[in-house]
């Protein structure tokens, strides 16, 4: 395996490139994750089994979709493959620290937003959240959007773990009310965007990773900022001056972080299940 990444790696840089390590270090509960060493260069490796190639190839995508709007630094993505039952993808070595300059973070992450898309809603392609599907159809319309393609879809999935059925038919019922008014522009969103997929160089230099790339409301990135235990006070701060929030957001963003928890239900089950629940629950008390 590790000769066909050297191959794959050598045709992406036109450098010659042989494995001299390949250390396994942390990446997440879903890949295996290794920095390969030779020739006096680092890459970093995520690797799974074959059927998850398709998302490797959509999460490179993405990553080439946030660097070209030229607002965060994220991890140049070399190349993705499949070899016998494995599927890798390589990306730049960046070596990162958990804490640097969130007020850049903040500003950098509303001019990213300020990207839109003349087709509306969605992505070029469907992609994951985690390892589950997640549809990006072109849509005009951001409440049908989240309604059908992100909130419904996982409700859906969800509900296979044991979530509420009848919860669920109301809340997507309540929807509309909610977003009434609120027109987002569709802004180029990480989403999936959590303490975990964030970091910095040794510098300071924010890096934003592991996407789930679609155009959206950009309060759904803002807001699942906030939903496992927030970011540093100056990367909101700094994000309000560069781009105020408008009316309504603290609302919209239970609704918005809503699709995470059912996602975490869906992958994962246990407690998530009854966390989800008890969201939805709260969100109808709160709209009756």
């Amino acid at each position: 395996m590790w000769n066909r990444i050297a191959e794959a790696v050598a045709h992406a840089t036109g450098e010659s490139f042989a494995v001299e390590e390949a250390r396994p270090c942390g990446g997440g509960s879903i890949n295996e994750s290794f920095v390969l060493r030779g020739n006096g260069k680092k890459f970093f490796v995520k690797l799974n089994d074959r059927r998850h190639g398709d998302m490797f190839d959509a999460e490179a995508l993405g990553l080439g979709e946030l660097a070209a709007a030229g607002a965060l630094r994220v991890p140049r993505p070399l190349c993705t493959g499949i070899d016998g039952e494995r599927a890798f993808l390589v990306l730049e070595w960046l070596p990162l620290v958990g804490s640097g300059d969130w007020e850049r973070l903040g500003a950098q992450l509303a001019a990213l937003h300020r990207r839109t898309s003349a087709h509306g809603f969605g992505w070029q392609r469907d992609n994951t959240i985690g390892s589950t599907p997640q549809p990006n159809p072109w849509t005009s319309n951001w409440t049908e959007f989240f309604g059908r393609h992100r909130l419904g879809h996982q409700l859906a999935l969800a509900r296979r773990r044991g979530v509420d059925g009848a919860l669920s038919e109301r809340l997507l019922a309540a929807l509309p009310a909610l977003l009434a008014g609120h027109d987002p522009a569709p802004s180029l969103l990480h989403g999936d965007l959590w303490g975990g997929n964030a970091a910095f160089t040794g510098d300071g230099e924010p890096v934003i990773f592991d996407p789930a790339v679609y155009y959206g409301d950009r309060e759904a990135d803002l807001a699942m900022t906030e939903l496992f235990g927030g970011f540093a006070a100056g990367f909101y701060a700094a994000y309000r001056r560069a781009w105020p929030l408008a009316p309504g957001y603290e609302q919209r963003r239970e609704f918005y972080n809503l699709y995470h928890i059912l996602n975490h239900a869906t992958l994962f089950g246990g407690s998530y299940v009854g966390q989800a629940n008890r969201t939805m629950l709260t969100l109808l008390q709160q709209l009756s």
